[in-house]
C-alpha cells in the first residue's frame, strides 16, 4: 500500500462522520458552502460531494494550485503560504460561488520548503455572516499525509464555524 493509500484509510472515517455532522449543521442554518483549495487540490471538495444531501448545501471547490492561478483571483504577486493569500481566497470561493460560509487552503505539501516555509504548513482562512477567522497550522508527515491532515482540519474548522463555537487561534490567528 502507498502513503497516500495509508493517508486516505486512516482518515476516511474521520472525515466522513466530520462531513456528515457539517451537513446536519449547515442544512438547519440555511447556508451553502464553498472552497478553495491549493495544497489539497480538489480532495475537501471531494469530500465534501460525498456527505448527506451535499446538493443541496455544497456550492462547489475552487482548485487554485498554481500561483498564477491565485494571482488571477486577486492575491497580490509574491509568496502564496500567506494568511493575506488564504483569506483573499475564502472571500473570492464564498463570492464567486453564492455561500454564506467558504473555507480556503493554502500551503506547503512537502517534501521540500518552501517560500521560507517548511513542509507541513498551512494556512486556513474561514469566511461566515459572522467574520472571519484564519490560522496556520504545521503538520508532520509526508505530502499525502499532510494532505489528509489539513482535509480534516478542515472539516473541523467549517463545522464549528457552524456551529457557532469559539476557535483557537491555531498559533498565528
Amino acid at each position: 500500500m502507498s502513503n497516500l493509500t495509508d493517508a486516505v484509510e486512516h482518515k476516511a472515517e474521520a472525515a466522513t462522520q466530520l462531513a456528515a455532522d457539517l451537513a446536519d449543521v449547515v442544512g438547519a442554518r440555511g447556508w451553502h458552502v464553498a472552497t478553495a483549495e491549493s495544497l489539497t487540490a480538489g480532495t475537501i471538495g471531494t469530500v465534501l460531494a460525498a456527505a448527506p444531501s451535499a446538493a443541496t448545501w455544497f456550492r462547489g471547490a475552487l482548485v487554485v494550485y498554481s500561483s498564477e492561478a491565485k494571482f488571477r483571483l486577486g492575491v497580490p504577486r509574491g509568496p502564496v503560504v500567506t494568511r493575506e493569500c488564504a483569506e483573499i481566497l475564502a472571500r473570492r470561493a464564498t463570492e464567486l460561488l453564492g455561500a454564506e460560509l467558504g473555507i480556503a487552503v493554502t500551503g506547503v505539501g512537502g517534501p521540500d520548503d518552501e517560500e521560507g516555509e517548511p513542509a507541513g504548513t498551512v494556512w486556513f482562512a474561514v469566511v461566515h455572516p459572522g467574520g472571519e477567522h484564519a490560522e496556520k497550522r504545521v503538520f508532520p508527515g509526508e505530502p499525502a499525509d499532510v494532505m489528509a491532515a489539513t482535509t480534516e482540519h478542515t472539516l473541523t474548522l467549517l463545522r464549528a464555524v457552524a456551529r457557532g463555537d469559539a476557535l483557537d487561534g491555531g498559533g498565528e490567528a
